[in-house]
């Protein structure tokens, strides 16, 4: 097969690492791998595992972007795919225009992945218009369901995120060096019990209800060392300055860090005790719980979404009612004081989403 998937640009994020994965997926079983995006930072590791890219800049908000369907139109039949997958909305738009105006028979075969819950409208429905609709989870099956009825639900596949366990191994422990650099910036973790939040600094992470918890906890006496890991959202400086500046009026600053981004999410984990996943907003999935979770390390996270989702399947004990306090102490406090074996992932693993991807295409194709 030659496949080409679409997005808007390979700088990082959910969306881009399913990309790569897919097209590394492709590479080793033999098929040809083209990705069109706006390029990024992960062009070179596209490339170097054998993918072809092609820059173009498909995800511009701007009417002007829509320029390019006759030049994307000329340019598939010249290259003749079998599959088109199409991971973003506008990206989405504009290949649809330049698939429907290819005679039928000269048009590859039209694959789109729903990755989000995004807001319902007539821009989000072009997600639900492949020959194959890929749903990220069971909860995002849903959502096309409720809310676009004219969907043909025979068409959808749920294909779960994966994670490589080779990537993010169970019972993983970091090398000295690593833990030495560590313990020299946050001396105050050691000898600590360690709740993580990780995600980028939106007031949909729920950040406030971590800074809830941890001050409940350490009023009780129990000494816990509170981490919340993600960076600052360009657009939200603000909301930023509003977390350190609580974290700073209520006296937590020794109890409450700030990492900012980080790329050893994995060692991170590793020296946690517990991870939280508090979004008051449902997730689509929730990779990070995954990633936990395939390392041992227990999560604890609200009831609703993909995160719901996961944790049912993977670690019921870790369910709590969302914005529900007093549930949330009690989980915490017996994941802490527990000895019951860690949690394993034996269901959201990476081969299994590139295998049912590579077979979602084969439908289309045979």
């Amino acid at each position: 097969m030659k496949v080409v998937q679409v997005l808007p640009s390979l700088d990082g994020g959910g969306v881009e690492r399913g990309t790569l994965e897919v097209a590394r997926g492709l590479v080793d079983a033999g098929h040809e791998s083209i990705v069109v995006s706006a390029g990024g930072r992960m062009v070179a590791r596209l490339e170097s595992e054998g993918s072809r890219h092609v820059r173009w800049d498909l995800g511009r908000k701007s009417p002007l972007t829509f320029r390019h369907v006759g030049g994307l139109r000329r340019w598939l039949r010249r290259e003749k795919p079998d599959i088109l997958h199409l991971r973003s909305r506008l990206p989405a738009w504009v290949c649809w225009f330049a698939w429907k105006g290819l005679p039928e028979h000269e048009r590859p075969h039209l694959v789109t992945t729903v990755h989000g819950l995004y807001s319902v409208s007539r821009y989000s429905s072009i997600m639900c218009r492949g020959e194959r609709v890929i749903a990220v989870s069971g909860t995002v099956r849903d959502y096309i369901r409720d809310n676009y009825p004219q969907t043909d639900m025979e068409k959808v596949r749920v294909i779960y995120r994966g994670v490589d366990p080779g990537e993010f191994p169970y019972g993983y422990r970091p090398s000295d060096e690593w833990l030495a650099r560590w313990y020299g910036m946050y001396p105050q973790l050691q000898n600590r019990k360690v709740l993580t939040l990780p995600g980028r600094l939106t007031r949909l992470k729920g950040h406030h209800d971590f800074i809830d918890l941890i001050k409940r906890l350490r009023g009780s006496g129990l000494p816990v060392q509170g981490l919340i890991v993600g960076g600052e959202d360009p657009k939200r400086k603000a909301y930023a300055r509003e977390l350190r500046e609580r974290i700073a009026r209520e006296g937590l600053g020794d109890y409450l860090l700030l990492t900012g981004v980080r790329q050893d999410i994995r060692e991170v984990f590793a020296v946690s005790d517990l991870v939280l996943s508090l979004s008051t907003k449902p997730e689509s999935f929730g990779r990070t719980v995954v990633e936990a979770l395939t390392m041992g390390v227990p999560v604890i996270g609200y009831d609703h979404g993909g995160v719901g989702e996961v944790l049912g399947q993977l670690y019921p004990r870790g369910l709590v009612p969302m914005s529900d306090a007093m549930a949330l102490d009690q989980a915490v406090r017996a994941s802490l004081d527990s000895d019951r074996p860690r949690p394993r992932n034996d269901r959201f693993l990476l081969d299994a989403m590139i295998g049912q991807t590579l077979a979602c295409y084969r439908e289309l194709t045979q």
